[in-house]
């Protein structure tokens, strides 16, 4: 599947797509996304944007391939719109990425046929749309350090490789970095062997 432990394939940015039949509009819309919480953000604001519309079904992929993926029909017949979704995303062997669609009834009903391909084709239209690239693996971490320890926390971060994501000063210090997931222990090992450095 998709990764190999070093790189993986995703969206570089947001991307959408549609497809209209008998009156029904499926207006698609694919995100590179994070966590679950960033799905949870990126559907409630199409529900929001989208008041009238009859349905919001997704699928989405996260960092396990094998594991970490969801399919929501949101009322419409039993896999007849977030499996065609999920299947578009397989298909392009995607990791860490959410495809909805918003559907306006057009007062015909469609059958399971006429869903599975109307969402499958609306999806395949939005990552047909979409820029494709290829990303490595990263984790996270927070430390927490008095402020005389900036310049050997700076000096280790660029020893390290990582990069700097957020950054709250005072007599505490707390930073969050970014790393490349290969290189996890070797910088949990530098970072815990600095003294007075909280590692969460």
């Amino acid at each position: 599947m998709p990764s190999d432990g070093n790189s993986y394939r995703t969206i570089s940015k947001p991307s959408e797509g549609q497809f209209k039949v008998r009156g029904s509009k499926f207006l698609a819309f694919a995100y590179h996304v994070s966590d679950a919480d960033s799905i949870k953000t990126f559907i409630q604001t199409l529900k929001d944007e989208h008041p009238t519309a009859r349905h919001v079904c997704y699928a989405y992929i996260l960092g396990d391939a094998a594991s970490d993926f969801r399919a929501n029909d949101d009322g419409e017949p039993n896999g007849s719109a977030g499996l065609p979704i999920l299947n578009q995303i397989r298909s392009k062997e995607l990791l860490y990425t959410l495809v909805a669609v918003v559907r306006y009834f057009g007062g015909t009903k469609l059958g399971v046929p006429g869903l599975v391909n109307a969402y499958k084709t609306a999806a395949k239209d939005a990552l047909g749309n979409a820029v494709i690239v290829e990303r490595k693996p990263t984790n996270k971490m927070n430390i927490r350090f008095p402020i005389e320890l900036v310049g050997e926390i700076e000096r280790t971060v660029r020893q390290t490789g990582c990069h700097i994501v957020s950054q709250q000063f005072g007599t505490e210090c707390n930073w969050t970095i970014e790393f490349p997931l290969a290189s996890t222990t070797v910088v949990l090992s530098k970072f815990r062997n600095l003294l007075d450095v909280d590692i969460r």
